[in-house]
């Protein structure tokens, strides 16, 4: 808990330093400094930053080195403030003020610390994670540079409470949130990239690619997320009296999710469904392109992507067009006038589906004639692909030219229905 304050005291000691060291002629002069210096550099940037904008913009340069050049425009005007103010202080000297050259040499290190931080944290590709980790650094750095670090531990200390023996600082919160923000940044990292060289694996076939970085993944973050939470201090037996109201949460407020990830794991187990598989499921037809902890994506013939919850792939039917083999028999069904030759019509079928590129010559394509019907003989030809992904309608499609081709050539004609109507005269 925070300790008694004397605010009276307090007050009369920031009043005292206030007149002392503030409300002065040297301060003053050290201020316009510094607000001169902002407001040059301010200016500066603002007409550099579009030119250099542009010449960025011509370069013939990879994506990942424009964004560090991109962001590189942003120090300008640090950089810029720090010269002016550093020129300042050299030529204050000489005038005759006294500056507290402790404080702008500190003010000079502070920006030069801020440079150098954003420089090399660019090589840090996520955002949010380079932003959050270069501010941390700044503000510890800024802090030891104007030497008042202890003073502010001894305060984020003083804050907090008691559980028990454990006692809960604001500074053990400090520890424990950007110590947990590191090691899952660094969890994730590891995590990329062991799935770029687990994907690049040829010895594991496509699922067990998947399941190994799925357990990697998850085995990097869970560690990440203990020793976070142990190397701050905390206790994790703490955790033991909110155990059944979490476990009452999660039952009931992430049943869906945990039933789609262990969905997941058991889709990856028994492998009836995998990276580049063609299946068909609640009619969205398409090819797994990515199977991740709560859905898997299916991308079907016109680049549309259906975000599928695991789940329905344990409850639902679904047709697996490549699992096991990645043949695909197609069916098309005919008809033609009663007129023609039946055996000279299958004949001309088979070699008409043999002629696409996509038909496969082994099976070999067959056709049978299936009914008499009421205007025309009615056949099915039916014929293998091996890459339904490429579509299955244009395939039909191309063996029905291919049909109507060799018809039109051997003088069979397709039939349409008709109806004889006969009138009679009543006496």
């Amino acid at each position: 808990m925070l300790d008694d304050i004397n605010l009276l005291e307090i007050q009369n000691k920031f009043a005292k330093w206030f007149v002392d060291f503030i409300w002065t002629v040297d301060c003053g002069a050290q201020a316009v400094i510094m607000l001169v210096s902002f407001g040059l550099a301010f200016l500066i940037a603002r007409i550099t930053k579009p030119r250099l904008n542009d010449l960025i913009n011509k370069l013939s340069i990879p994506f990942r080195l424009t964004e560090i050049l991109y962001s590189g425009l942003k120090l300008i005007f640090p950089l810029i403030a720090m010269i002016f103010i550093f020129i300042g202080s050299k030529i204050a000297g000489p005038a005759g003020l006294d500056l507290n050259v402790t404080f702008t040499l500190a003010l000079v290190k502070v920006l030069l610390a801020w440079i150098v931080i954003k420089a090399i944290s660019q090589f840090i590709e996520q955002r949010f994670a380079r932003n959050v980790i270069a501010l941390t650094v700044l503000a510890l750095v800024a802090l030891s540079i104007f030497g008042v670090m202890d003073q502010t531990m001894t305060l984020l200390d003083s804050i907090g409470f008691s559980i028990g023996e454990f006692r809960l600082s604001a500074l053990t919160v400090a520890k424990g949130i950007l110590g947990i923000f590191i090691l899952l940044y660094g969890a994730l990292f590891l995590a990329n990239l062991l799935d770029k060289r687990i994907s690049s694996s040829r010895s594991l076939t496509p699922s067990s690619r998947v399941l190994i970085s799925k357990i990697a993944r998850v085995t990097l973050i869970v560690s990440a997320l203990l020793i976070g939470i142990t190397s701050a201090g905390i206790d994790l037996s703490l955790f033991a009296v909110f155990s059944g109201a979490v476990g009452l949460g999660v039952g009931f407020g992430l049943q869906k999710v945990i039933s789609n990830l262990f969905s997941g794991v058991l889709l990856l187990l028994d492998q009836s469904i995998k990276p580049g598989d063609i299946i068909e499921i609640d009619q969205t037809f398409g090819w797994v392109n990515h199977m991740g902890a709560r859905y898997t994506e299916l991308v079907t013939r016109d680049n549309k992507s259906y975000l599928v919850p695991n789940e329905e792939f344990i409850t639902q039917q679904v047709i697996n067009w490549s699992h096991g083999n990645t043949l695909v028999r197609v069916e098309t069904q005919f008809g033609v006038h009663h007129d023609s030759n039946p055996h000279e019509v299958k004949r001309l079928a088979v070699e008409a589906a043999s002629k696409p590129d996509r038909v496969v010559d082994s099976p070999i394509p067959m056709c049978h004639l299936v009914e008499f019907g009421d205007s025309s003989l009615n056949f099915v030809l039916r014929y293998w692909i091996k890459d339904a992904e490429k579509g299955i309608t244009n395939t039909k499609g191309d063996v029905m030219l291919s049909i109507w081709d060799a018809f039109k050539e051997n003088d069979i004609k397709i039939p349409y229905p008709h109806r004889e109507v006969f009138m009679h005269k009543s006496n």
